[in-house]
């Protein structure tokens, strides 16, 4: 090794230690002839003394500047009394210097190597390698590294064996497009690379696995934003001879696990569960925020028949009327901005009514009668001096606004608290939605989950009707895991598939190596894909998966540091048989 020590872990127990440090230089300092150096490193900081005496390094030490790479060997002392830094670890002793040697020179860096000043997004991209320096970021990654081992301890623990799974696979419909790579030895084939190795674990069960892990990567051609990114890594698993319930209490034991290994507490209580259609009623959303209440109460057969025409008008066409009670009083300017929010986010307005002396009191109070407001009164629990938001819309838009209402208000009135971890459970999804735009039935989730046992006849005659054997866990308001009991049964498979419109020649072209696996006694089984990206950010209390991922794509999913995604060589192209045709920019 090239050192003795790193720059985090000399104290004044080691005082009169000769050492042997390699890092960085984060600061230089000249007092009164003596230099002062930072050396930083991965594990922390050390303050190293240059004195005049050392003539021929006190003259190399002139010219150090930050983020040199150098080595310096040297004998550690204790701090004068009153001269020691409690904010550091090393901040009880110094590194006096005899020898320095210089790895290699650093030009001016675009930004500073320090967590208080952080630049554009961009820039941070750009000079990746210069903002992992940044001690932060570094504390990000080795949390990150931390997580995913608490989280392999705990599969070994649990009998799971982990399996690594192809990433060039066959195209198959999974919800986003696939990213396609072409074969050069198989002209004019192509590979896809794995939105998640669905199909290969279920296999996995068949081959008798019973009890399947990997953390793969994941790459899906989508839009991206805070929380998706066009590669991600998942916490994969998969079960056999199990049920949901199953499931769910192995992940919730490894949620819990991987907390009191990292985070240092307990999670007690088990983690709530409701069905999709209470927390669409209560929330407005399948992925819902508890760490506070602010729930939701729909009104829509009380004004169904009142005077007010927008209520009524949406409650003629199918839509939903819901309101809010934030149990609490707003200033008009506080209302304008409120409703100024549900515009700028697709809605057409927000009403609203004060509640004063047991009645509404507002422009549209007037619509209704007395036996209408105490009953909307009463139903959302509304106190005298409160004022109620509604929202009236579609079904779809009036839950979308209300949810985003929801979280808006409990951030202006402080409501959220950022160290609380809420985890929940979301079941009895819907086996299918509705494609408005294409006219036809999808997976709400993916097409080889198993219907609930007493659907099944529903599949032909009301796909509308059927809930599926799944399940997600939510954390703060994200999803961050996805999971089902699956179909094993190949006959049932294809039905599942008819419905969205893939007859049984279509199923066997795309899903052949499956359904044909399946008639060769599959066993029962389910399990999960966790979000590991989302795990690691919000244990950190972060919103943004960049923050966590060591080289991230921007919102246009280039990578700002390599130049990705570049031209290819065209001798490359034709190894492939490949022929670009991009068309010109007007």
């Amino acid at each position: 090794m090239l050192r003795t020590h790193t720059c985090g872990e000399l104290s004044d127990k080691d005082v009169a230690v000769k050492v042997e440090l390699c890092g960085w230089v984060n600061t230089r300092r000249d007092h009164g002839g003596v230099i002062f150096i930072d050396l930083r490193d991965k594990f922390g900081m050390t303050q190293v003394v240059f004195n005049p005496d050392k003539q021929d390094i006190f003259k190399e030490a002139e010219h150090l500047r930050r983020e040199d790479c150098i080595k310096i060997i040297g004998v550690v002392r204790k701090r004068m009394e009153g001269m020691e830094n409690p904010n550091l670890k090393t901040g009880a002793i110094e590194v006096f210097t005899d020898t320095l040697i210089i790895f290699s020179k650093s030009e001016v860096p675009p930004f500073e190597i320090d967590d208080r000043v952080e630049p554009s997004e961009e820039i941070r991209l750009k000079y990746r390698y210069l903002d992992l320096r940044r001690p932060i970021m570094q504390e990000r990654l080795m949390f990150r590294h931390k997580v995913a081992m608490t989280a392999r301890a705990y599969f070994d623990k649990n009998m799971f064996t982990e399996v690594e799974t192809p990433l060039l696979v066959r195209a198959t419909p999974e919800g986003a497009r696939d990213y396609i790579v072409p074969s050069r030895v198989n002209p004019g084939k192509f590979y896809a690379l794995p939105q998640s190795p669905q199909l290969y674990k279920q296999i996995l069960m068949v081959a008798g696995m019973d009890r399947y892990y990997q953390m793969p990567r994941c790459l899906r051609d989508e839009d991206l934003r805070a929380d998706r990114q066009p590669e991600h890594t998942q916490i994969d698993l998969e079960m056999s001879f199990v049920t949901a319930q199953d499931i769910q209490t192995f992940v919730e034991g490894l949620y819990k696990y991987i907390v009191k290994e990292v985070k240092g507490f307990e999670l007690k209580e088990k983690f709530p569960v409701f069905t999709y259609k209470e927390v669409m009623d209560k929330y407005g959303i399948d992925k819902p925020d508890i760490r506070f209440g602010l729930e939701l109460t729909n009104i829509t057969e009380i004004v169904k028949d009142c005077g007010f025409q927008v209520f009524t008008q949406v409650a003629s066409t199918g839509g939903m009327i819901k309101c809010i009670n934030p149990h609490s009083e707003f200033s008009r300017n506080e209302l304008d901005s409120l409703i100024s929010f549900i515009q700028q986010n697709g809605g057409k307005g927000m009403a609203y009514a004060k509640v004063k002396a047991g009645k509404l009191e507002s422009n549209i109070a007037k619509y209704f009668s007395d036996e209408v407001q105490a009953k909307i009164i009463e139903m959302a629990g509304a106190p005298e001096g409160s004022t109620l938001l509604f929202i009236a819309d579609s079904e779809k838009k009036c839950n979308e606004l209300c949810a985003l209402l929801r979280t808006e208000l409990a951030k202006r009135l402080d409501l959220i608290n950022p160290k609380e971890l809420k985890f929940l459970w979301v079941v009895d999804f819907p086996l299918y939605e509705w494609n408005e735009e294409e006219n036809r039935w999808e997976p709400c989730h993916h097409m080889f989950t198993s219907p609930k046992k007493e659907h099944i006849d529903f599949l032909e005659k009301d796909p509308g009707m059927v809930l599926g054997d799944l399940f997600d866990v939510v954390l703060n308001g994200t999803e961050i895991g996805s999971g089902s009991i699956r179909i094993s049964n190949p006959e049932l498979q294809k039905r599942v598939m008819k419905v969205i419109g893939l007859d049984e020649a279509k199923a066997q072209e795309k899903f052949g190596f499956l359904l044909d696996a399946y008639k060769y006694g599959g066993p029962p089984h389910g399990g999960m894909g966790l979000g590991f990206d989302r795990l690691v950010a919000l244990l950190l209390g972060l919103n943004d998966i960049r923050e966590v991922i060591a080289f991230p794509k921007n919102k246009n999913a280039q990578c700002p540091m390599d130049g990705s995604p570049s031209d290819v060589d065209p001798e490359q192209l034709k190894e492939t048989h490949i022929k670009v045709n991009v068309a010109k920019k007007a």
